[in-house]
């Protein structure tokens, strides 16, 4: 049976995730990475895929948001909301600085798992998925630096300016068509790997889920200013939702499928409230502790069976 680890975006809230993991580490005594074939993560999620493939624990990785979390959204409030009018809500340098300071040069060949990141090409619309060479067409991304995979899908619109690649390709936020990338992630097990449909169990993690408010929904027609505050909101969890389908339809049975993502009350959590990275850290350990007994024996019961082997090398 292949293990499929799949994380959401969510800004700030990739803290839950990672939270649930170390938390899982410290109940198994292992890297949570030890645990599966692949992994699959965008924007925040894509952060801590890159991180288990580097060899970071889950723990290091929520170390990581809690020691850089504050630096990345940090500034003025007043000033933010002024600069996000005509700008990106915030300068990536201090996530740059964040990214090198773990990854330094590393390249996504140093890998020691199969990585899927999400990220999209502004030009042309176009989707741009980070890959190792996990298939023998897999020939350039393994060459690229883990800092630039990062940058790139984690470039959400508003929040951080587009991150123009080495090659000059312009790059934004996975988000924007895979923030839930378990439909990704079950394509490339089994239209790319070629691993049989009633081979795979996938974990999927979430960054919580917020309710809707759906009373305006159903009592106003709203106009441009009316939605937007609650267009992407909308946006996030109707792509959750259609994403868990889609991978629901090309799995055998849908227990092969397990989903974390608590629902929370609307706008209880930000994707740049810094100051609710303790309640992420809490509400990460307490998921976990009610999900393992269920999902022990499923994911965590032994590593993986086959390590990776790149076609490609460094």
């Amino acid at each position: 049976m292949r293990r499929i680890l799949s994380i959401d975006g969510g800004g700030i809230k990739g803290v839950f995730p990672a939270s649930f993991l170390a938390s899982i580490e410290d109940a198994t005594g292992r890297n949570v990475s030890e645990y599966f074939d692949l992994i699959v993560g965008t924007s925040t999620g894509g952060i801590i895929a890159l991180g288990l493939g580097m060899g970071m624990s889950a723990k290091d990785i929520l170390n990581f948001y809690q020691d850089w979390g504050p630096s990345i959204f940090g500034g003025n409030r007043h000033f933010r909301f002024l600069r996000s009018l005509f700008r990106a809500k915030y300068d990536p340098l201090p996530l740059k600085k964040a990214l090198t300071n773990v990854f330094g040069d590393r390249k996504l060949g140093e890998s020691r798992k199969r990585l899927v990141i999400p990220s999209l090409n502004i030009e042309t619309g176009e989707v741009h998925v980070w890959k190792t060479s996990h298939h023998p067409r897999l020939q350039r991304d393994y060459k690229c630096k883990v800092v630039e995979v990062a940058l790139s899908t984690a470039a959400a619109p508003t929040f951080f300016p587009t991150y123009v690649a080495d090659s000059g390709t312009p790059l934004i936020d996975g988000g924007m068509w895979a923030n839930n990338p378990i439909a990704v992630a079950t394509v490339e097990a089994i239209g790319i790997l070629g691993w049989p449909a009633n081979q795979i169990q996938i974990l999927s993690l979430g960054c919580t889920t917020p309710l809707l408010d759906v009373n305006w929904g159903r009592s106003h027609s709203l106009g441009k200013f009316g939605w937007a505050d609650k267009i992407a909101n909308v946006f996030l969890v109707a792509q959750t939702f259609s994403a868990h389908g889609m991978a629901l339809h090309l799995v055998k049975d849908r227990q092969q499928v397990t989903r974390i993502s608590p629902l929370i009350a609307s706008k209880r959590f930000e994707l740049d409230s810094a100051r609710e990275i303790p309640s992420l850290r809490g509400l990460g350990d307490f998921e976990a502790r009610k999900a393992l007994p269920d999902i022990r024996d499923i994911f965590f019961n032994a590593p993986v069976e086959e390590e990776f082997t790149p076609f490609h090398t460094l």
